[in-house]
Parts: C-alpha cells; structure tokens; sequence
C-alpha cells in the first residue's frame, strides 16, 4: 500500500504544482482588518483559494471566520492535525524576479515569497491527503489539513481557531525541518526599563550583561545548557522609549531544564533597582523521540528519502508551541538554511513532490 500511495503522489504531480503557483502569486502579507478578514484582504484571498482548491478535490471544508480554514477526510471527532500558514512575511529588496510570480527557472525551482514558508508545503499535505483520498484507503481517524493565517504576526489565528474547536490527538506543522522534530526551545522576550533617575545604571547594565557579552547569558547566569536543547541563545536586541521609560528587551532562545520564571528571577538578581519585565513567552515543546507519533514519522522520511530519520531539536518557533499534540516536521532538508524570509525565497519542485510523499506516508502511518 505504501508504494501505491507514492505512486498516487507522483501522479498529481502537475495538478500539485499548478495549485500552489496559484496561491503563492497572492500577496499574503498581512494588511487592514476587514469585515471577515482578521488580517486583510490578501490573507484573505489565500485562504478563499485554498479552500477553494480543496472544495474542488472533493475534500469537506470550512472556513472559521477567516481566522482559519481547513480541509477535512473522514468522520469521527478525534482528528490528525496538520497545519501551516498561508500568511508570508514582507517581501523587502533584492528580487531577482517579483516576489508573487510564481518564477519557474530552467531548473524546476520556484521563486515566490511563500513558497517555503510555507504556502509550498501545506499544499504539498493537502495533495498529500489528496493521494490518500483518490486511493479511497479507510482511516482510523479524520485527517485535517489547516492553513492558519497568522503565524507570522502573533499566532491570533491559531487562538481564535482553538475557542471554536478541539485540538488533534496528534500531528505536525510542516513550518521547520527534517527530520522530525521531538522538542523546541522556550522562546521569550524579556524587557529591562527604568526611568530617567537611573540611566546609568540603565545603560551600564545593558552594555555589561548584553552588548559586551556572550550571547549565551554568562554574565548573567543563565547560560543554561542541556544535551537535547543545547545552549540558552540572547538575541533580537531593541532599545526604545515607552511613555517616561527607557527599555531594552532581549529575546531569549531557552532550553528545557529551566523555567522561564527561573529565568527572570536570575536577571533581576543581576539587574539591582531595574526593572524586569516579561512580555511573551511560549514554553519548551518536548516529546518522546520513541513515542508513536515522532516514530511513525522518522519511519515515513526515511522510508522516502533514504536518510537518516534520527529525530532532532530546533531553536525555533513554530504553530507547535500553541497546538497541543504536534510537532514540527519538514520541509527544508538537512543543509537548506537561509532561505524563508529573506529575498529569493524559492523551493524545488522536486522537493515539493518529496515532501508530499512523505508527508502522504506520514498520514498514512498515523491514522491507518
């Protein structure tokens, strides 16, 4: 059967690309609320097409108030959750072609913000729950594919979309790398202020502990460490004034042997009459690296590519902080950095059709 399904994969291949070139060329990048569209009328534009797309695949959809929407292959309340985000960041300079173009080069890589992260790869779950429907193979459980429309400005989707209805019992977000991912890091943005009676101190303080440091925290005493996580990591230094206060915030890149409230109440040790603050803060994501989940979708990469599926941790940030029951899995493979956010963004077709057919296998194992 496993075979069959890859084989179903290969064989949408064109319809596959066609879609999502369809929904990379939207400008996504969040703009003006309007009536039933939370983030603006591109955001807005992308969800309608993806669902649209999917309502022509035959699939049950729904669109949450344009907060989310998603497409949906079985019956039952217990459900596999798989979710990415149709949102893209700004485009910024230095394209070489227009960055909603859908650019194919000779070479079969596409161009297009988005297309990484991470209209590319929740298409490639949609076509490949798609592959798993046209096979017409019964499921223990439904499968959904979500596409979230917020996850690059403050995760308001995934809110609203979880005071409407109930988690998965597991899955995965396709928003982060192979192979498949047991555990992020806690992510925080701590804020140092005073007022204008203790600038030196301010200042000082800020130049010692953070600009004249290593940005692991060891002037402070929080460069914890652990084996899985590795190092804590500072970073995403910000001066600014708020009201009659001078304030510095640091984001911290946190492993799993601390506690965020650990964490405050050693800077504040260090930071005398200043003020510590904590502004956001997502806890460590950690799952066992033999649990069901996590094994059934290294078993699915390495079916399909041949690599070692060995599962590893991130320092980023992804839907899983929010979602319960989900990790983060795929799209960029082991050596492919650098490339969401930043100018040229681009994902080879080949890697769209991999990605699908691991991720067709990885529904497979999960909800047989």
């Amino acid at each position: 059967m496993e075979q069959k399904i890859i084989a179903q994969v290969e064989s949408n291949r064109d319809s596959m690309i066609e879609d999502i070139l369809k929904v990379v060329r939207i400008d996504s990048v969040e703009s003006e609320a309007l009536p039933g569209k939370p983030f603006g009328e591109g955001v807005a534009a992308a969800l309608d097409m993806a669902l649209s797309i999917a309502d022509t695949l035959g699939f049950e959809t729904k669109n949450i108030d344009g907060y989310m929407g998603y497409a949906q292959y079985g019956e039952g309340e217990d459900y596999v959750g798989i979710i990415g985000h149709l949102d893209v960041v700004p485009v910024g300079d230095g394209w070489k072609q227009p960055p909603f173009s859908g650019y194919v080069d000779e070479n079969g890589r596409i161009f297009s913000r988005g297309i990484l992260d991470n209209k590319g790869p929740v298409m490639s779950c949609l076509y490949a729950l798609y592959a798993i429907k046209q096979l017409q193979i019964k499921l223990s459980k439904p499968v959904r594919i979500l596409f979230g429309t917020d996850e690059e400005t403050g995760f308001k989707d995934l809110e609203y979309y979880l005071s409407k209805e109930k988690p998965p019992v597991m899955g995965w977000t396709p928003d982060c790398k192979y192979p498949v991912v047991y555990g992020e890091r806690g992510r925080a943005t701590v804020m140092i202020s005073t007022d204008d009676t203790q600038m030196k101190e301010f200042f000082d303080f800020v130049n010692t502990y953070f600009l004249q440091s290593k940005d692991n925290g060891d002037r402070l005493g929080i460069n914890y460490e652990d084996k899985e996580f590795g190092v804590m990591q500072m970073r995403g230094y910000k001066l600014h004034k708020e009201e009659n206060k001078v304030c510095f915030d640091v984001t911290l890149s946190y492993p799993g042997v601390v506690t965020i409230d650990e964490i405050i109440t050693q800077i504040q040790s260090k930071a005398g009459n200043l003020e510590v603050s904590l502004t956001s803060n997502m806890n460590p994501v950690h799952f066992e690296k033999d649990c069901f989940m996590v094994k059934c979708l290294q078993d699915a990469y390495e079916e399909v590519t041949g690599m070692d599926g060995t599962p590893v941790t991130t320092t980023g940030g992804t839907y899983a902080k929010m979602m319960p029951n989900i990790v983060p899995f795929g799209p960029s493979f082991p050596g492919q950095k650098g490339i969401g956010h930043n100018p040229n963004e681009w994902m080879d077709i080949e890697d769209l059709m991999t990605n699908a057919k691991i991720y067709a296998l990885g529904i497979y194992k999960l909800a047989k």
